[in-house]
């Protein structure tokens, strides 16, 4: 199955964007702000995106000291 066909339109643009940033492994993950940043997305369609890929298995987040990190598992 393609990418497209699993999530939406902006899930897969939060996708492409932490891709592009290099988001890919635990130790370079990035915070929600850079995302929103990168993606050119409002913060809030950013955070709904990030919980789709997250429920799907797509990505990860894990709770740090100042703010969540994410990062990409496929």
């Amino acid at each position: 199955m393609a990418l497209e066909d699993e999530l939406g339109p902006q899930a897969v643009k939060i996708y492409k964007a932490m891709k592009d940033m290099g988001f890919l492994t635990e130790d370079k993950m990035g915070t929600a702000e850079r995302i929103t940043m990168g993606a050119k997305l409002p913060k809030n369609m950013v955070m709904n995106a990030l919980q789709e890929l997250q429920a799907k298995g797509y990505a990860r987040r894990k709770v740090r000291e100042k703010a969540a990190g994410y990062y990409l598992v496929r």
